[in-house]
């Protein structure tokens, strides 16, 4: 039986993600840093992680693969969003920023990969802000643009073993992340759908399905690229 591992298993797109393995009958390892919530996750294996801590994500992955053995997939999920405007002297932010989305990526690929089957997938979550510039979203977007960036480099890395690397972008998506920024930004769901040619929001579901195509076998010849599921934002 096939094995992925998911960070940011406890809520919205990592959620959705362990749903569409699960029904495809694959084992599911996930992580999340609150225990409380990744216990109602359908997930085979879980694990306390925070994807900022070295110690912390190759303990992690010790109980993964002493549960699992190795993993076909490593969806890279955990994230975190926020406005960082340069007019004020607290950094922290922005710092934390970097660390959840760009370096948890690295730390989570780095420990994993030598886990990994050969011919097995990585699949890491940015966003469209992975592409594009929001004002006074300078850590999310710096940190998005840097997980697509060590996509591409880790891709030819991981070459050598068939290992595919690829991202997927996705814009506004119904999770309780992106209601949390709608109030932030003064956003309703509706102004929010407006952004998009469709007029509508993504759906966990369709991200997740996104990432079990990129998983599959019909996508091993596919890698360092980036795929946009945005309702038409970026075309």
């Amino acid at each position: 039986m096939k094995a992925a591992f998911v960070t940011g298993g406890s809520r919205g797109i990592g959620r959705a993600i362990i749903a569409r393995f699960k029904a495809a009958g694959w084992r599911v390892a996930a992580c999340a840093r609150s225990m409380e919530r990744l216990d109602r996750s359908p997930a085979d294996v879980k694990v306390a992680c925070d994807v900022t801590d070295p110690r912390s994500v190759r303990d992690a992955i010790t109980a993964v693969v002493r549960e699992l053995g190795a993993v076909d997939v490593l969806v890279n999920s955990a994230g975190l969003a926020g406005s960082n405007p340069l007019d004020t002297d607290d950094d922290t932010l922005w710092h934390r920023v970097i660390d959840v989305n760009l370096n948890g990526t690295y730390y989570v690929t780095k420990y994993a990969y030598p886990h990994i089957r050969d011919g097995g997938r990585i699949v890491n979550i940015g966003s469209i802000l992975s592409l594009k510039g929001v004002a006074d979203q300078t850590a999310y977007t710096a940190a998005k643009h840097g997980v697509l960036g060590f996509t591409r480099a880790f891709a030819r890395h991981a070459a050598v073993r068939r290992v595919t690397v690829n991202v997927v972008c996705p814009g506004w998506v119904r999770t309780d992340m992106a209601r949390s920024r709608w109030a932030d930004l003064d956003l309703d769901e509706e102004r929010a759908a407006a952004e998009a040619p469709l007029g509508r929001i993504v759906e966990p579901e369709e991200v997740a399905s996104l990432v079990y195509f990129l998983a599959s076998d019909e996508a091993a010849a596919i890698t360092g690229q980036a795929f946009t599921i945005d309702g038409g934002v970026l075309a």
